[in-house]
């Protein structure tokens, strides 16, 4: 029982790792295609083309991954035990916070498709970091493990 759990401890860490990954990946590129798409003009071939490639980055990549990313978490969560660490407390705040940023990137993508963002540039790279810091704070947790 106990090589069962072992065993399927560390496929679900791989396939955590990897579902983080794609996931930190649209978090990252989706809000530099939002640069992109505020530059051209909304009737244009070129904010067609961003609207499809936005909507495929959220919906096939980023969705998953994500739903992925949070279940088997949970899964490793659980086998570990961790839920009174401080650290883990800290990462479940940085990912709900990852959550929210999800949330309101489908929101002004949504927004950005249907011609009515009224969001710029500039806006779009400056929370272009928050998925960088909020990563940073829960590799950090996890493992140097501060409390």
């Amino acid at each position: 029982m106990y090589a069962w759990i072992l065993e399927s401890y560390l496929w679900i860490k791989a396939i955590h790792v990897f579902a983080i990954i794609a996931w930190m990946a649209g978090l990252l590129y989706l809000p530099r295609l939002f640069v992109y798409h505020v530059g051209v003009d909304p009737k244009s071939e070129a904010a067609q083309l961003f609207k499809v490639m936005e909507y495929r980055l959220s919906k096939i990549i980023m969705m998953p991954s994500m739903f992925l990313s949070l279940a088997s978490g949970i899964f490793l969560a659980m086998i570990q035990e961790v839920w009174s660490s401080g650290w883990f407390h800290l990462k479940l705040t940085c990912v709900v916070s990852l959550l929210i940023f999800h949330h309101l990137l489908s929101h002004w993508r949504k927004q950005l498709a249907l011609g009515t963002c009224i969001r710029n540039a500039p806006f779009f790279r400056m929370i272009n970091e928050v998925p960088s810091l909020l990563l940073i704070v829960i590799i950090i947790s996890v493992i140097v493990k501060p409390f």
